[in-house]
């Protein structure tokens, strides 16, 4: 028998989790940030507190300058730190430090297919990087006042000697898409470092891409622990706040014929269909890493995206790509959830992925073959087969397993390149994009709506509560 993996997410404005289930579910602030993991097992049905890269567990709101986890007090403390001249009053915090590397945070393997972020004291931090080393180089990440820590990321891609010296520590800088497949879903604590891990890269290659004034073309200088940039001439003085880019995302339903349309595209791994994509595409179906020069393909996840144009609400995109794609009309937009999406473009540092059920007014399809392989509509029965557990956990599985022997430094022996087959050996006849993605928890959704699946209530029904009509 096929298993089935049904994922589920709340949002604002509709109950995608039982009641039950939730209740089950520790709370989020319950115990210090190191020590959290779930003691919630399910293997029928996963139910997700957030989207993968949201929820991030050091996310606050803003204390007042005095407090000294504040992102001012605590970067006026960096740098007493980095030039030895912090008193012997100062508040005892510890400051733990993130590094990155051309995009990729520094992570070390935990065993057991799992993976943990490489923190590091500020005073190592010090030691590896010297005289060079600069407050204005750090973004603040967020606290933790239970563990008396503050968290902060740096870039160090100019810095090369640091690969060898910290893979000595068994750690090693890996691409986060690698580690959003290798997160266990179920695992609260993993899914907080990846969504710190996320945040952290957005704010990082923002800095990158934020060098200059706009206005002027002055340099640009952080300010408030690295929250925000400003302009260094002082006849303009211009700030400058991380960039989002809105996007959005839809699964088109035939309510009738209890059908949804899904696509695929050439670039799909085979047998994997997903939402409709748009003109700009953010998300990949195959990730090509390059690691000791062994060529690695990754089951990866796929996004339907478009771009929202200036002067365009986003279900008037939603309408807009749908037709533009495949000629499907589309009349109700309903909002389902939404997911930042930090891997996307260097130049786009991070995406908001806004996702919607669109409600079909027609029914033929016309493709267009610039944009698509094919467009097809998929009946309910036949979406839920492609819900398969096992080819999902396989991909995490693998990652997992790349991950920690690439901390070890261990020369991969293998391809990831094939097809992820089912427990009994058996190829599923389609697939839909992984558990990271907001695709696939718009098709769970509706494929689950308040059912049982093998003995499980879903609790999935689709939001009600934010219908437009615009």
């Amino acid at each position: 028998m096929v298993k089935l993996l049904n994922l589920n997410l709340r949002s604002s404005s509709s109950k995608l989790l039982s009641r039950n289930i939730l209740n089950k579910l520790p709370p989020p602030k319950t115990q210090p940030f190191s020590q959290r993991t779930t003691t919630t097992t399910i293997t029928m049905s996963v139910n997700l507190r957030n989207h993968a890269f949201a929820g991030n567990p050091l996310r606050s709101r803003t204390p007042s300058r005095v407090d000294p986890f504040s992102p001012a007090a605590a970067h006026e403390t960096l740098k007493a730190r980095i030039l030895d001249t912090a008193s012997g009053s100062s508040p005892c915090v510890n400051f733990k430090v993130l590094p990155f590397r051309n995009g990729r945070p520094l992570a070390a393997s935990s065993g057991s297919d799992a993976w943990r972020l490489g923190w590091i004291a500020l005073e190592e931090v010090k030691g590896l990087l010297g005289a060079d080393l600069s407050a204005e180089s750090f973004v603040y990440l967020g606290s933790d006042a239970d563990e008396d820590s503050v968290y902060w990321a740096i870039d160090v891609s100019r810095e090369s000697g640091l690969v060898a010296e910290l893979g000595g520590m068994k750690l090693c800088f890996v691409e986060l898409r690698t580690l959003m497949v290798a997160t266990d879903w179920v695992n609260f604590k993993a899914m907080g470092n990846l969504a710190i891990a996320g945040h952290a890269r957005a704010l990082l290659e923002w800095h990158n891409i934020a060098r200059f004034c706009g206005h002027c073309g002055e340099k640009t200088v952080p300010m408030e622990a690295g929250r925000r940039k400003q302009c260094s001439n002082e006849c303009c003085k211009k700030r400058i706040y991380p960039r989002v880019d809105p996007v959005v995302i839809m699964l088109v339903i035939d309510r009738e014929n209890d059908r949804a349309l899904l696509s695929k595209q050439s670039r799909f791994v085979p047998r994997m269909w997903s939402c409709l994509a748009g003109f700009i595409e953010v998300g990949i179906a195959v990730l090509v890493a390059i690691e000791r020069g062994i060529k690695i393909s990754i089951f990866l996840i796929s996004f339907t995206v478009k771009l929202n144009q200036p002067g365009e609400s986003l279900e008037e995109a939603v309408r807009r790509e749908t037709w533009e794609e495949t000629g499907i009309e589309v009349g109700e937009v309903v909002y389902h959830s939404s997911q930042p999406w930090p891997v996307g473009p260097n130049s786009m540092p991070c995406q908001l992925m806004v996702g919607f059920f669109a409600y079909a007014k027609s029914l033929e399809i016309t493709v267009d073959k610039e944009e698509l392989e094919d467009a097809q509509w998929h009946s309910r029965e036949d979406v839920r087969k492609a819900l398969t557990f096992a080819e999902y956990k396989k991909a995490q599985q693998t990652a997992a397993a790349k991950v920690e022997q690439m901390c070890k430094g261990v020369e991969k022996t293998h391809s990831l390149a094939n097809d992820f087959n089912l427990e009994s050996g058996e190829l599923a006849p389609m697939f839909v994009p992984g558990p990271f993605a907001i695709a696939h928890h718009l098709i769970s959704s509706w494929a689950f709506p308040d059912q049982n699946v093998n003995g499980i209530e879903c609790h999935s029904k689709q939001p009600s509560g934010s219908i437009s009509s615009l």
